[in-house]
């Protein structure tokens, strides 16, 4: 390659992709289908983030961290999530596409930083689906067990983990909703709002069996562990929070997103908060926080140690519907952005075919399915899974700092719905996750870097020579997308 085309390369990467380009890949043969309502997209944010944080991760961050303060740790996480919600919703509303935080990079930092933040969600999304499935295989083998049936070890887990060669139950879950997901959102949606239902009940039951056993003595201490242990704790619970991006990802697909993807933003999480609040608070009055050490089902434990004992499978059910449609979601949301990389040439150009009869990105959804089986099957999870935390803290930083710099340099573009206080409370959000990343360990952080070296790599390898961003079609580079096949 000559020199001025390589100059010419390299200043494209901090270009912006014009609004009007974005909405017009929405337009044609290559858009996706709008069958998404307010409910059934508030319900899918509901879905993403209501499931391994209350049955799970509770009892953990209780034990460990935080103590009682358990309800601080949620709270200030929540506050972070808030800032964060706002910013999405404007962008959101503004810019109705898939892709979510990958496309608010590229519609106000530039490609280089939609880049980043489209490699930082593909980690985020990957990591999460694999170890969501691992925890619904816990759930589903110890249903299994008390119903007398007993999996192999050799298919219960990976390798190196009590003689397991791989994790059945988590590449099978995978695998079901891939097919759910090649069908079509409405399809998905529909399921996902069952689940939710269910595990909404259960977690109404839960508070309502358990509030009369209430023993104020077990606040005390408050905060065991100090404000460093909220403040950790919070930088865990985080994860429980992780989900509600992923609403933003069907934008393209909701009817009215204007008006409807900010409700389901920020309704599904407010919703979300109340419910965590609410057992935070009720799990560690009924239990001394102490006693969840070592307990991977805090809510299950917490009743059998109130007399409750039928709530353990009780809980079980509600676990396997709270973790399916976390799973439901995030894998919905991971394709999408695949979706709408390729589109933008960014990835390859296969990944935006849609498939001839349901208009979804059926090559990007088997990819998403088959790569995060195969992790989930075959990899234990315990060592990279902070790496979800992180990389969803750095993309609310990125959409944020996109939302001030927005305002700055396009404040005519019409705005459906305005984040309020700017740019206080995208600095507050800013400001929050970045004490949050503090808070995780170093090798976390060491990890991340390295991520986000190889993701370069291959942006200046492909990315760079691939990119639509001056492709002179206009509208017409998204619409070969269609069921033709063509890339």
């Amino acid at each position: 390659m000559d020199i001025p085309s390589l100059r010419a390369r390299f200043a494209s990467i901090s270009e912006t992709k014009p609004i009007s380009k974005l909405m017009e890949c929405t337009r044609g043969p290559g858009g996706l289908k709008k069958v998404l309502s307010p409910l059934e997209l508030t319900l899918l944010g509901i879905g993403a983030i209501i499931g391994t944080g209350i049955f799970v991760i509770t009892g953990v961050v209780a034990a460990n961290y935080s103590g009682p303060a358990l309800v601080l740790s949620f709270i200030i996480s929540g506050i972070a999530c808030a800032f964060a919600a706002l910013c999405y919703a404007e962008f959101a509303a503004m810019v109705p596409v898939a892709g979510s935080a990958y496309t608010y990079g590229y519609a106000s930092l530039g490609e280089i930083w939609a880049w980043i933040i489209g490699w930082d969600l593909i980690l985020e999304y990957s990591v999460s689906i694999a170890a969501v499935a691992v925890g619904w295989s816990g759930y589903m083998e110890n249903i299994l067990s008390s119903a007398g049936i007993a999996l192999p070890a050799a298919l219960a887990g990976p390798p190196g983990t009590d003689g397991g060669i791989l994790n059945l139950p988590a590449i099978l879950i995978i695998l079901v909703i891939t097919g759910l997901l090649v069908l079509g959102v409405k399809e998905s949606a529909r399921v996902n709002t069952a689940v939710v239902i269910i595990k909404i009940s259960v977690i109404l039951l839960f508070l309502f069996l358990a509030f009369s056993h209430i023993n104020p003595a077990n606040w005390s201490p408050f905060m065991p562990f100090g404000w460093g242990g909220v403040i950790t704790g919070a930088a865990i619970v985080f994860f429980a929070y992780i989900g509600f991006d992923a609403v933003s990802t069907a934008a393209e697909e909701v009817k009215d997103p204007q008006r409807n993807v900010p409700i389901g933003i920020i309704g599904s999480l407010l919703i979300a908060t109340v419910l965590y609040l609410a057992v935070s608070v009720v799990l560690t009055g009924i239990v001394p926080y102490y006693q969840f050490a070592g307990t991977s089902a805090p809510v299950a434990f917490a009743l059998g140690e109130i007399g409750i004992s039928w709530g353990s499978a009780l809980v079980a059910v509600g676990a396997i519907c709270g973790i399916t449609s976390v799973l439901i979601v995030l894998m919905y949301g991971q394709t999408r952005i695949f979706f709408a990389m390729s589109r933008d040439g960014l990835l390859p150009g296969m990944f935006r075919n849609l498939h001839p009869v349901y208009r979804t990105p059926v090559r990007a959804t088997l990819l998403v399915g088959i790569a995060t089986s195969l992790i989930a099957g075959f990899l234990p999870l315990q060592a990279i899974a902070e790496l979800v935390n992180i990389g969803t803290l750095a993309a609310f930083i990125i959409v944020s700092v996109g939302i001030i710099v927005l305002r700055r340099t396009r404040p005519e573009i019409d705005r459906p719905f305005r984040c309020p206080l700017v740019p206080l409370i995208p600095v507050l959000c800013i400001i929050f996750c970045s004490v949050l990343i503090i808070m995780l360990p170093l090798v976390t952080h060491l990890r991340f870097v390295l991520w986000l070296a190889i993701g370069l790599i291959m942006y200046f390898a492909y990315g760079t020579s691939h990119s639509r961003l001056h492709d002179d079609t206009a509208g017409m580079e998204c619409w070969d997308a269609g069921s033709s096949g063509k890339p």
